[in-house]
C-alpha cells in the first residue's frame, strides 16, 4: 500500500508541475505575442509617418482607425500627445483630407466638441499615389528633360520632348469593399 500511496503522491506533484509549467509557457507566449504587436504597430507608424509626415499625425490616424468619432481631448488622452499637438495636427489633416469632422451631437445645451474620423487607408494611398508617381517619372524621364532643356544636339529637343510626354510609371490602387475582396468599381 505505501508504494500506491507514493506513486500516487508522484502523480499529483507531476500534474502539479505540468500544470505550472504550462501557465508559464502561456505566460511567456502572451509577452512575446504582446512584442509582436508592439513591433508591428510600430512599422505601421513608421510607414505612415513617412505618408502623413510625422510620427505625431502618424500615430493620430492609427488612434482614429482604432477608435472612429473621437474628440481631440480622446485622442491626446489615447495616444499620450499632448492637447494642443494633437488639435494642430487634426486641424491639417482636416485641412489635408485625411481626417473627417462633425460636431458631436448631445442632448444637452452647451458646446458640442468635434469628433474626428479617419479616411480609409486606400484612400490615403490613392491621396499620394498621383505625386508618387508624378515623381518616379520624373526621375524615369531626367535625362529627357535635361537633354531637351540643354539642347547639346540638334533635333535631340523634340526628341526628348516626346519622350518626356510618355509616363513610364503608372500607380493603381484598388479600393478593397467592406468584406476586404477588392471591389468591381471603376
Amino acid at each position: 500500500m505505501s508504494t500506491d500511496n507514493g506513486s500516487e503522491e508522484h502523480e499529483e506533484s507531476s500534474e502539479v508541475e505540468i500544470a505550472e509549467d504550462d501557465e508559464g509557457v502561456r505566460d511567456r507566449l502572451g509577452e512575446e505575442a504582446d512584442r509582436a504587436v508592439e513591433r508591428f504597430d510600430e512599422s505601421i507608424v513608421d510607414l505612415l509617418s513617412w505618408i502623413l509626415d510625422t510620427e505625431t499625425r502618424a500615430r493620430i490616424y492609427v488612434y482614429l482607425r482604432q477608435n472612429p468619432h473621437s474628440t481631440s481631448d480622446e485622442i491626446a488622452e489615447g495616444t499620450g500627445l499632448y492637447p494642443s499637438t494633437v488639435r494642430e495636427a487634426l486641424a491639417e489633416l482636416h485641412e489635408e483630407e485625411k481626417v473627417e469632422r462633425r460636431k458631436r451631437q448631445s442632448g444637452g445645451a452647451g458646446n458640442n466638441p468635434y469628433e474626428y474620423t479617419a479616411i480609409a487607408p486606400s484612400d490615403l494611398v490613392s491621396g499620394i499615389a498621383g505625386d508618387v508617381q508624378s515623381e518616379l517619372n520624373t526621375v524615369f524621364n531626367l535625362d529627357d528633360h535635361l537633354n531637351g532643356e540643354n539642347g547639346d544636339d540638334e533635333g535631340e529637343g523634340e526628341e526628348a520632348a516626346t519622350a518626356a510626354d510618355h509616363e513610364p510609371v503608372t500607380i493603381t490602387v484598388d479600393e478593397e469593399s467592406t468584406d476586404g475582396e477588392p471591389s468591381d468599381e471603376e
